[in-house]
């Protein structure tokens, strides 16, 4: 079947099988490799990606379900070379480790941000609960994500009037 997603703004249109997973669609048919695979029960997060600003594991989404949809991953957050400030907080406060889980970390508080620009401690953990991380304690990276809350707006909303 024919899909024809948009992904980090860029339409892409690929001939798929009707049962291909979005994570390998995103990494094997559109080559954007930030989003990572991991446990492909939908327990761990490392595959979370937007689907129309809302957090999503790609690993359970068929890409077939994400026609005619924005997608966005860990690649499209940074505009112009311009780091999200979801990007530059993980960066300032020392967020990752091994950074496997960092993508989806990324964009389920991108996705908390765009909704709750002032998020409380509480909210972030509740927010990332759905994503494991086994190397930072999680500490660092809650203290991230109040950076970015504190310190920016995505550079794809800067300029924008209401």
């Amino acid at each position: 079947m024919q899909v024809n997603i948009v992904i980090n703004g860029q339409e892409v249109t690929e001939e798929i099988e009707p049962r291909m997973l979005l994570v390998h669609f995103i990494r094997d048919q559109a080559g954007l490799t930030g989003t990572h695979w991991g446990c492909d029960t939908s327990n761990c997060g490392t595959c979370v990606v937007l689907i129309d600003g809302e957090p999503v594991k790609s690993c359970t989404t068929l890409a077939a379900m994400t026609s005619g949809h924005q997608v966005t991953t860990v690649e499209g957050m940074e505009v112009d070379g311009v780091l999200d400030p979801v990007q530059e907080g993980f960066m300032q406060c020392h967020g990752l480790q091994c950074g496997f889980c960092t993508p989806g970390m990324m964009l389920t508080a991108r996705a908390l941000l765009d909704q709750n620009p002032d998020p409380s401690e509480h909210e972030i953990r509740e927010a990332i609960s759905g994503q494991i991380c086994r190397c930072t304690g999680y500490s660092s990276i809650v203290r991230s994500i109040r950076w970015a809350a504190e310190n920016g707006t995505p550079v794809s909303l800067e300029g924008a009037s209401s």
